[in-house]
Order: C-alpha cells, then structure tokens, then sequence
C-alpha cells in the first residue's frame, strides 16, 4: 500500500512535537492540525510510527472523507466503502464516533450505531453473515470523525492507546501520561544532553515515568516494543513480514542502545512510590539501568561521579498537596537544593501554578504550555547558574503575618502620616455608621472596605464579651515593593488598636490572596479558641486565627434575617451549609426541621455547636456529602427522603477539594444544581441562590421554566454597599 493518508493523534499542545519526531522517523508531507498530525506514506511508515512514536496516542488510516447533510449520508458513505477489503464476514469490529458541531448527529452512541448498521448491512447482504461487535480487542476499530457537515472515516490501527507502553501496572495511578512524560523531556532536550553523557536525576519520581521515558528515549528503546495489542495485527491487509523486520530491526537497536546509557536516578520520600518505580522499571526490563532509592527532597544530590545533567520532575502541584504552605516550603526547600547541589547543571518542571515556581529563586526560560489531562500547566527550564539565583520575595500568608506582626519592620514618615489619615477615616466611619447599627441592633459588621487606595484592607468588627477586629489585607499591586506594603500595613496595625481602644492582642490580621478550590476554608493554624458573637437574636462561635474566614459571613446578614423570618413551620434545606449559620437562623424562626449538607466534618460539627448553643426545639439533620453528588442522589431516589419548603444554596466559586469525587465550577454548573435542588421543593417552596463569584452570569435561557427575582441589592448590607458585587442573590420558584 503507497500513497495512503493517515493522521496521528495526540494531546493538545504536543502536535508540533509530534509533527518533528514523525520527520525524524521518515515521515513525509507533514501538516500539524488541533490534537493530532496528517501525513502521507506508505503502511511501513504507519508501522513504523505505531512503534517508534513517544507522543502520538493513535495512528488512524483515512479511507474516505464525505458530505453529511442527514442520518441517510452518513450510513450511504460508510456503505460505500468495501469492507471486504479490510475484514472476513465472521470477523469481529468495534466503532469510535466523535462529532463536533454538527447539525445532524450530536449523539455519539447513535452515530455510531449508524456506523455499524452500515457494516453489518453490507455484510449480510454479500456473504449472508453478520461480523460481531467487540469492544476489547476487535480485528479492525472504525474511527468516524464528523466536524459540522464532513466527515471523516479512519481504520485506527493502534488498538489501545499507543501512551500505554506496557510497563505500568494498571493498578498503580500516575499523576503524568507516559506521552506527556515524553514531551517534556523532549522540550527540555534531554536527547541532547544524553548524546553528551550527561546525568539525569528525578528527585520526586513517584512511580517512575519520568525515569522509564527518559531511558528509552537514551537507549534509542522504541516505546511500542512492549504494547500489548496493536489494531492493524487483525486487519486483513497486515502485512506480518514487515512488522517482524521492524520489530528486530528496533531490539537491535534497542540492545545497542542500552549498552551506552548514561547515569538515570530516581529519587522519592514515599516507600510506595519507590516500591511502584520499581515494579515499573522491572516490567520494562531496565532493572540495571535505573537506580532508584528512597530519599527525601532536602537529601537529594548527585554523586561526584555522575556527570552534570538535567534534574527534572513533576512535583505535587498545590492541587495535589491539598496544602498552600506545605506547597510552598517544598518549592522553596526545592530551590535552595537546586542552588547547593546542583550548580552548572540544567532543571526542568512541570507545574500547574507559575508562582510556585517563582518561589524556587532561580530564573526559567519561557514557559512552555501543556495540559495534564485537562488541567493546563507550565513546564519551567532553568540553568542552575549563580547569575539566575535571586531571593523570593513572595511570602506565604503565615510568613508575611509573622513579619508584620512579630518582627514589625521600621515604619518610615512617609507611612505613620499616611496611617493617620487611614486613623482618621476609620473614625469618620464608626462616626457615620453608629445610628444605624443601634437601630438595627447589629453587632458584627465591616467598618471598612479598602475606602483608602493606600491601604486595601477589609476590616471587621465583632462585638460579643469582648471587642474583636478582624482585618484582611486584599493582595497588594506588583508595582508596590514588598517593603513598602509591610511598613503600611505594620502601620496600620499600630492604628487599629488606637482606634477602637482595645488591646492589640484582639487584632487580627489575614492575608486574603486569590484563593483556589476550598483554600478559604483551609486551616490557618490550630488555636481552637472561639468566642461567641450575637446576630438578630442568634448565638455563634467564631474563630479568628484558625481559618482565613471567621465562621460566619457577614455580607449574608439580610439574607440570613430574611430566611429566619420565613422559616416558621417550614422544613429548610442549607447546601453548602458551612458552620450552618443559615440552619441556626432558620431554627430560631420556628422551622419545622432544618437539613445541613456539607462536605467537611470540621464544619458540620461547628454547625452543630452552634445550633447547640441557641437550644433550638426543632429537628435539626446534619448530613456530611459532597453537596453536589447528594443533590443528584436525591433527585434521582424512586422516593426522596424529603421535600423543603425552603433551600438556601451558597457554593464555592469553584472546588476540587480532595475530599470530592467531582470537581464543582459555579458558573458551569449552577444550572444543575438549581434545576435538581427546585426538584426538592414542595409545592409553593422557594430556593435562595447565591454565589459571590464576582464575574458570575446566571444562565436564565436555560432555567427559563422558573420564575427569578434577582434579590441582590435587598440581601446586601450597608456596611457592604461600597462592594454590591460583594454577591448575588435570586429567589427562585417553580
């Protein structure tokens, strides 16, 4: 077979390092296109990709491309084609369909049933036999692709996904694809430094992929020589003498290659990481090529022996940490090995947040682009040279408290004036705001709200047995030097106290940076102190140095009041409940029974302690879940445990905590949650909706059979109206 076309895919990002490696096999007539590469050759060209290829996840034939303006065209072109050619009557097939933007299929399981209706059809009308669906291992996989009216249809001749090489126990997960793993030692030329004899070092290998990659890659150790099943090895048109003489052709190499290897270690604190790279290199057979050991970061450095190389790895992303100050100090700890252990050497990492790898202290290249799985990430190339070292200047939160609070800078002129009109304007707001909150009998309240350009703090205060400030410091401009914002802010802190005439000891101070997923909810420190506050009749417990938010948010107060106020004799609902201050409020108002879902057990059982405090007599149900699976499991029961007269809904702008199954989006799925909560209502019921996702739009096209009221200026508070994008709120009903 000459001349066929064929594309090979890939993930998004690599298609050009796809498109050079197919160069480098002898590939012609290479066009690069979304997630994946055309090229034109001959079947020992296809061959030779499927076996040789690091980055490609498919090799697809092209057998036709065609026009589909209705079911009818799609099931004529795929009839067209002789499918004798490529299968015997009694083989066996399976069909992959994607479509994108068509007007006529969108379904893929039906569209794909239109695909195999053909085949079989042409089938038992030659041969008065019917070939069999499989979709393990069939002999040949059909591949359809239809983009608005063009199809395109294609014999996949990898099989499985050509990133599985064979060497990784199912069983084991791997943070990084064995393709992707590929890329990045390509893009930090790893090839070259390898020719050169140079080292290369992993110092958090995981299970070893990294490694595994980067060896065979040096060894010329072609990547398809151990997978397991290739689609073109049942086709009727494979040609076996030509795979045999690629298959020895590629262990003569391979057997060469390993014989020149250059020194490859791995390094992890973890004993079942170490214990599953090694499982990984064992089954790859590269036990006496790789070294791996178990040692931790900071122990991490090369011996005298092993010429300079290339230290690279993927490290635990914040994401995967769980933890934004465990993160920093191993990317900082990180940095200080790199400078130490490894001067004159090159690095290389991939990340998902460019600031953790701003925290190393050594200047990168350009970052590259890629997406792990669909997460979009940053690989960072250094060269371990003094003239690219520099000193941090980012802090984590808990540092820059400690500096500004314990070991406060020298405050200059320039900052005690300025603090004094700060003083000043903190007066003149205790003064404007005092008739109203007596009126209101409102004790916890935001005095201010970054009214100062100079200083961009949120201020609150809380009354109870004691006076208690809780201020916030917003994130400062880039263009303001770090020096400069501690010395305002050490200032400001010297005010506060002045102000309200209370000890400093009851100011506290929280660096509010942009927070990912539940890091607003993570814990901060670990006093376990709480106070007790009052709010419209309700009692609850604070605390001010544990967490970054306090226990209760205060821009909610109306909506609160609101629900209190409706709840008599009604069964409430609280998603997302939080430490359940909504639920106590609720309870207060008379609620029949009130229901707190959230996933953290640390928040329902402050929920609980609130609601103990206020000695409430309804019944009152604290269900720990992952608000977003409980809603589709009681949506879904034959018979629910209960319908609500009320639900308060208040999610997360986003999480991906390690606690849920899911990831939650608020704006892309706010739809789902609102049409499955109303489902819980009774007849008359009412939703409250509310997100202080600042860009959130609500998608009222599709929650068209509902009547909304946008409620949002009625549920913010004075004390918040300088921010009235502080959140939104809807009243919801069927």
């Amino acid at each position: 077979m000459t001349d066929s076309r064929f594309f090979a895919t890939c993930p998004k990002a690599m298609e050009d390092i796809l498109a050079t490696e197919l160069k480098q096999l002898g590939v012609q007539q290479v066009k690069t296109a979304m997630a994946g590469v055309y090229f034109e050759g001959s079947l020992e060209n296809a061959y030779r990709v499927c076996l040789w290829s690091r980055i490609a996840n498919r090799v697809l034939l092209v057998l036709s491309s065609f026009t589909v303006t209705s079911q009818e065209d799609l099931y004529d072109g795929i009839y067209k084609v002789n499918w004798f050619d490529h299968m015997k009557p009694d083989d066996s097939f399976a069909v992959s369909f994607n479509a994108k933007a068509s007007k006529v299929i969108n379904n893929t399981h039906f569209g794909a049933l239109k695909v195999k209706d053909a085949v079989v059809d042409q089938m038992r009308k030659k041969f008065n036999k019917r070939p069999e669906i499989n979709l393990t291992q069939p002999n040949i996989r059909i591949n359809v692709y239809l983009q608005q009216e063009q199809a395109t249809l294609s014999l996949d001749l990898s099989g499985e996904s050509l990133h599985r090489r064979g060497y990784r126990d199912i069983s084991i997960a791997a943070p990084i694809k064995e393709n992707l793993a590929a890329a990045i030692l390509y893009r930090s030329k790893w090839p070259e430094i390898a020719r050169q004899g140079g080292s290369l070092i992993d110092p958090m290998c995981g299970s070893g992929t990294l490694l595994l990659e980067a060896t065979m890659m040096a060894a010329d150790y072609a990547p398809g020589l151990q997978h397991k099943h290739f689609g073109f090895t049942s086709w009727k048109k494979y040609d076996a003498a030509l795979w045999q003489s690629l298959l020895d052709e590629a262990e003569q190499r391979k057997s060469i290659g390993l014989q020149n290897l250059p020194t490859i270690v791995g390094f992890d604190q973890s004993r079942q990481a170490i214990n599953a790279a090694l499982l990984h290199i064992e089954n790859a057979g590269l036990q006496n090529n790789i070294h791996v050991e178990r040692r931790d970061i900071n122990n991490a450095t090369a011996a005298e022996s092993w010429q300079p190389g290339i230290v690279i790895c993927n490290p635990p992303y914040g994401e995967r940490l769980g933890n934004t100050e465990e993160t920093a100090l191993l990317y900082r700890c990180f940095g200080d090995v790199l400078k130490t252990q490894f001067k004159h050497w090159q690095a290389a990492m991939i990340i998902s947040d460019p600031e953790l790898g701003f925290r190393l202290g050594i200047r990168s290249q350009k970052p590259i682009t890629f997406f792990n799985g669909a997460l979009e990430c940053k690989l960072l190339r250094f060269a371990i040279e003094e003239e690219n070292f520099f000193t941090p200047k980012a802090k984590t939160q808990q540092e820059r408290i400690e500096q500004v609070i314990e070991h406060p800078p020298e405050i200059d002129s320039e900052a005690t004036e300025s603090a004094q009109m700060f003083a000043n304007r903190l007066k003149k707001n205790i003064k404007k705001m005092a008739k109203w909150l007596k009126r209101e009998d409102i004790h916890c309240y935001r005095i201010y709200d970054a009214d100062l350009p100079e200083y961009a703090l949120a201020i609150d205060v809380y009354q109870g047995e004691k006076t208690w400030i809780n201020v916030q410091e917003y994130q400062a401009p880039k263009t303001i030097s770090e020096e400069k914002a501690n010395s305002r802010l050490a200032a400001a802190m010297n005010e506060i106290p002045k102000v309200f005439n209370i000890p400093k000891e009851q100011v506290y101070l929280k660096i509010r940076s942009k927070q990912k997923g539940i890091e607003q909810y993570e814990k901060q420190a670990h006093s376990e102190e709480f106070e007790i506050i009052e709010e419209h009749g309700a009692r609850f417990y604070v605390n001010f140095e544990d967490y970054l938010d306090t226990g209760i948010f205060l821009d909610h107060r109306p909506i609160r009041l609101h629900i209190q106020q409706q709840a008599k004799g009604k069964h409430i609902l609280n998603l997302f409940a939080y430490t359940g201050t909504a639920s106590v409020h609720a309870a207060i108002g008379g609620a029949s029974s009130t229901t707190s879902v959230d996933m953290s057990k640390t928040y329902l059982d402050w929920a609980q302690r609130n609601m103990d405090l206020n000695q409430v007599k309804s019944d009152n149900y604290f269900i720990r879940a992952d608000c977003k699976e409980w809603l589709e499991e009681q949506t879904t029961k034959p018979k629910r445990d209960q319908a609500y007269d009320l639900i308060f809904l208040d999610p997360p702008t986003f999480s991906n905590s390690k606690r849920m199954e899911t990831t939650l989006s608020i704006q892309e799925d706010h739809v789902a949650l609102i049409k499955q909560a109303v489902q819980l209502l009774n007849d008359g019921g009412v939703l409250y909706f509310s997100t202080n996702f600042r860009r959130f739009k609500l998608d009222t096209e599709a929650l068209a059979n509902f009547t909304i009221e946008d409620i949002s200026a009625d549920t913010i508070p004075e004390d918040f109206s300088r921010t009235p994008k502080i959140h939104y709120c809807w009243e919801i009903t069927r």
